[in-house]
């Protein structure tokens, strides 16, 4: 990075300071799969940065899985994404964790799906 681009943002979306528990499947540098538990410190649109014990290779192919309570009990809720898949950008070492910046392979954006039409509830008195 050259000094005339310092202070100078290349990110497209903003971050979130939010610590959310994931799950982190892929392979090692051996090929060999794996699952482990991760902390995402910070999410964005575009990718977050994980907290995880594991070193990955360069670009690993990563799915994440965002653990929820079960939920199928309440009405319908709106679509929301648990799984989703991303590969390293950078990693870098910190206190007994490697710190991965991943990048989603898609971003996180509202969809143009037109929504279900809602029919409006009324009491009864």
């Amino acid at each position: 990075m050259n000094g005339s681009n310092r202070g100078t943002e290349r990110r497209k979306w903003a971050r979130l300071p939010l610590a959310i528990p994931v799950f982190v499947r892929s392979r090692d540098a051996k090929g060999k799969e794996f699952l482990e538990f991760a902390t995402a410190l910070n999410v964005s649109a575009g990718g977050m940065l994980i907290a995880i014990r594991r070193v990955l290779p360069p670009i690993a192919q990563l799915r994440l899985e965002i653990p929820s309570a079960p939920i199928t009990a309440m009405a319908p809720l709106p679509q929301a994404a648990r799984t989703l898949h991303a590969k390293t950008l950078r990693t870098s070492s910190a206190e007994g964790y490697y710190l991965l910046g991943i990048k989603f392979s898609r971003p996180l954006t509202l969809t143009s799906r037109p929504r279900a039409k809602q029919r409006k509830l009324l009491s009864r008195m």
